[in-house]
């Protein structure tokens, strides 16, 4: 199998698995639908003059983007459980070739679920200037990365009974640490956490359309140092995995 013809294969299983997509895709959209919708008159959140809509479809924005990327690893579980990541190490398709179409994957999956939120906002009154939406939507994917890489380490990691409940924990502990569901506090040992983490810099980047300022030199070298970490590690965890086979 080539690495274009996989490549393929992954999306079109992805897309077609419809409860994948319920929970990757519906699961933020009826959060949001629950929260906005009855409050999509409010103009001034909290006194912050945003309104509600759009300060929980950005929030929304970074955790259903979040989980969509840290999901990828309960189909790679699913693999390993029925002997098709064993089939596929013995085909041509490289390494390389086969985490670039994971990572493909899980993008594709987080651009769904920013369209999908973006246009339920849009139909209940959310309105940006064209080059804010760009500058988040930019940002958002740019801070993906590390959980890209978290997603393959946890699929080589964990077998398919934990991978729900992992997920499910860690991509709601960060959420709540890094500021998705209500601001950071300002100082302390949570704010010096929150800093350090990379779902931290993925909530600003959500921000960056309701006043929160662009990344700083932090930011990226949290993002960077992250994905770099995490994809070695995740590399580490495929060799593992294939010596077990």
């Amino acid at each position: 199998m080539n690495a274009t013809a996989y490549t393929r294969y992954e999306l079109l299983r992805t897309f077609r698995n419809r409860r994948f997509l319920v929970f990757s895709l519906g699961f933020p959209l009826a959060l949001y639908a629950l929260i906005a919708v009855p409050n999509r008159h409010e103009q001034s959140f909290g006194g912050t003059g945003i309104s509600m809509a759009l300060y929980y479809m950005v929030g929304l924005a970074s955790f259903g983007t979040m989980m969509a990327m840290v999901s990828s690893g309960a189909r790679i579980a699913n693999e390993r459980n029925t002997g098709w990541t064993r089939q596929l190490r013995i085909t041509p398709l490289t390494p390389r070739a086969y985490f670039r179409a994971k990572v493909l994957t899980a993008y594709a999956m987080a651009l769904a679920s920013i369209a999908t939120l973006f246009a339920f906002g849009i139909a209940i009154g959310v309105s940006l200037p064209a080059g804010e939406w760009a500058e988040m939507t930019i940002l958002l994917l740019i801070g993906l990365m590390p959980f890209a890489a978290l997603g393959i380490l946890l699929g080589h990691l964990l077998n398919v009974d934990s991978m729900g409940p992992a997920t499910g924990g860690i991509v709601s502990l960060l959420a709540l640490v890094s500021g998705t569901w209500f601001p950071v506090a300002a100082h302390g040992f949570l704010h010096i956490l929150a800093l350090a983490l990379p779902s931290y810099w993925l909530v600003q980047a959500s921000h960056v359309s309701i006043g929160g300022e662009s990344w700083g030199a932090t930011g990226w070298l949290v993002v960077a140092g992250w994905t770099v970490a995490l994809t070695a590690l995740a590399c580490v965890a495929y060799r593992r995995d294939g010596q077990r086979v």
